[in-house]
């Protein structure tokens, strides 16, 4: 952001919005001039108050004489203002941190044990999307029979992380069938350390290898794998938790604001795509306001991190609440779960 303040005004600026951030209430003059820590009059605090609602950083609202931030003021005081305070990984804070993560949960269970965590800590919404299954090594695969042409496939990327899908096939397979199937896969893929992504594409060229003399093994494995493989969507999902904690929020407790926000949770696909965003992104990545550009989410910030295993990004994860939060305190608290989520997904592979 291209804004030239002088330090005077820098400070006043950095005063109102924490005074804000604490308090909720519009801030006037005479407060600025008693918490700013410098010897100026009320006047002049109100002379400078005017500038920096003239370059779009503050506004006042109809009902006080104070002023508070707009989008583009809290920008400026994230970018410029705020100093933030690293929390390394073996400092007490993280180590407690680190002890509400259960490392040893199934893959859904750390996810939601994430997203309760920092919902928990910053007492807004939590959201950690799940990590994208074309990055995680397949292991094995099982396949049992249901009934109405319906099949469980039982998949496995590690100890604690098995996922169950139902697939609809076209035609009746016998459990001998598919232990024959599930069997061909295995001994083509099991321990070599691909993904599912990588077996759908191997299953799709050999398809087209022999395809004029596809045998009854062949063919089995083709259609189910290519109901089963090909279902990345399963990973465009995320886990929330925490968002009744935003009606505690003024600026968030109009129910027709509510309303639609709880439908773009529910919905999630705006969410999401919020979300993706940051996956090609590095560090903290932070949408103030209209910045998300979506109206629901123009009194709300997100504050968002990428997570992964060694170099590969697996999801993102942040926390979702009003404008005014603490910033420092929310872009550490996202940022060293990252890194806590980060560690246990490698601990596990």
């Amino acid at each position: 952001m291209n804004i030239e303040l002088s330090e005077r005004s820098r400070h006043i600026l950095k005063t109102l919005i924490e005074s804000y951030i604490r308090d909720g209430h519009p801030v006037g003059s005479r407060t600025i001039a008693r918490d700013s820590g410098l010897d100026l009059s009320p006047a002049t605090v109100r002379n400078v108050m005017m500038d920096l609602e003239e370059m779009g950083l503050v506004s006042s609202p109809h009902t006080s004489a104070g002023r508070i931030p707009t989008a583009k003021g809290y920008r400026f005081f994230v970018d410029t203002l705020l100093k933030l305070r690293p929390l390394e990984l073996d400092t007490d804070e993280a180590q407690a941190l680190k002890g509400m993560i259960v490392p040893n949960a199934s893959l859904q269970g750390l996810i939601s044990s994430v997203s309760t965590l920092l919902s928990g800590i910053t007492h807004m919404a939590g959201v950690v999307t799940m990590p994208r299954r074309d990055h995680l090594s397949f292991r094995h695969i099982e396949f049992m029979p249901l009934t109405q042409r319906r099949i469980l496939a039982i998949l496995v990327f590690s100890e604690s992380d098995v996922e169950n899908r139902i697939i609809h096939t076209d035609r009746d397979y016998s459990i001998d069938q598919l232990h024959e199937a599930a069997n061909y896969i295995n001994s083509v893929f099991a321990g070599k350390n691909v993904n599912l992504y990588d077996i759908h594409r191997h299953l799709l060229e050999e398809m087209k290898r022999t395809k004029d003399s596809l045998h009854h093994l062949m063919q089995m494995v083709v259609e189910v794998a290519e109901k089963l493989f090909p279902d990345q969507d399963r990973s465009k999902d995320y886990v929330l938790d925490g968002q009744v904690n935003l009606m505690e929020f003024a600026e968030l407790s109009d129910m027709d604001r509510l309303r639609l926000l709880f439908q773009a949770f529910n919905q999630k696909r705006d969410i999401l795509y919020l979300l993706d965003q940051c996956v090609m992104s590095q560090g903290i990545q932070i949408f103030i306001g209209e910045e998300s550009g979506y109206d629901v989410l123009d009194e709300c910030s997100v504050v968002a991190s990428t997570y992964g295993v060694e170099d590969k990004v697996l999801g993102v994860l942040g926390v979702i609440g009003p404008t005014r939060m603490d910033y420092d305190r929310v872009i550490t608290v996202v940022d060293v779960t990252a890194k806590l989520l980060s560690s246990a997904l490698n601990n596990r592979h």
